[in-house]
């Protein structure tokens, strides 16, 4: 049975997929006591297809970009669940590191990296704001055009 949060990110129209597997040497997530460490992920939907590929402010809008972010946070979500069982059980949303595939002179990492954040305090409430970094980077893993990584506390 969904609790609470996952009832809520239904009726925002949001189905939590399958967790992807790594695609390399580490694991998804990491448990240390209280706080849950979710590997970066990529902007890609329940099927594996990237939502956006290429670069910021080249071959993808800033809109293209904050909708992407935002796929990045529900496939943080479904590693969460994973994780946990129940998304009830995050205390707090601790921190989101934003990776952004940018055009040499692309400054909005900032804005694109706000679809991932709103949807965390969408789902969470005050729990769900959270401390963030974005940096711009030459390329990432397929050519997607955004990675998040996420550090959760837990009950």
């Amino acid at each position: 049975m969904a609790g609470t949060i996952e009832k809520k990110l239904a009726s925002a129209g949001i189905t939590l997929p399958t967790p992807r597997a790594p695609i390399a040497n580490y694991v998804g997530f990491v448990r240390t006591g209280n706080l849950i460490a979710v590997s970066g992920q990529i902007c890609a939907d329940g099927e594996g297809k990237l939502v956006a590929k290429g670069k910021l402010g080249v071959d993808v809008t800033v809109e293209q970009g904050t909708a992407a972010a935002r796929v990045c946070a529900i496939n943080l979500l479904a590693q969460l669940k994973a994780a946990l069982g129940d998304l009830d059980k995050v205390a707090r949303v601790v921190r989101l590191g934003g990776f952004v595939n940018a055009g040499a002179d692309f400054s909005n990492g900032p804005k694109i990296m706000n679809g991932a954040s709103d949807l965390m305090v969408e789902a969470f409430g005050d729990k769900g704001r959270h401390a963030r970094t974005t940096v711009g980077v030459a390329a990432l893993p397929m050519d997607a055009a955004i990675e998040v990584e996420g550090l959760f506390e837990v009950s």
